[in-house]
């Protein structure tokens, strides 16, 4: 598995946690809810996810690290709706394959 992987699922772990942290001190972003917010957790994690990806979608390591500059954009862009342990996994997926049609896509 490539470094980024690890270095990536880390980041995006930290940054969840720490979403979820104030998510349940401000008892929910005042009912603000996206499209790519789950009703639950999923029960893989962010690290098992992201090898899952790397394993079956056949993405260069490039792509990764693209994907994470997508959704660092995003979390800038897009204060009110902050990545939490509810819409990473779809926010990784989605970002993954935006980076994939950019970056490896002849």
């Amino acid at each position: 598995m490539p470094r980024v992987i690890r270095l990536l699922s880390s980041l995006l772990e930290r940054v969840a946690e720490s979403n979820d942290l104030g998510r349940r001190l401000e008892s929910g972003r005042g009912g603000k809810i996206s499209v790519f917010d789950g009703l639950t957790r999923p029960t893989i994690s962010v690290q098992s996810y992201l090898e899952r990806i790397f394993k079956y979608a056949n993405c260069s390591p490039s792509c990764f690290v693209v994907a994470y500059v997508y959704l660092d954009r995003f979390a800038q862009r897009q204060p009110l709706l902050p990545i939490d342990s509810f819409n990473v996994h779809r926010l990784i997926i989605t970002s993954v394959l935006v980076s994939a049609k950019f970056m490896d896509d002849m």
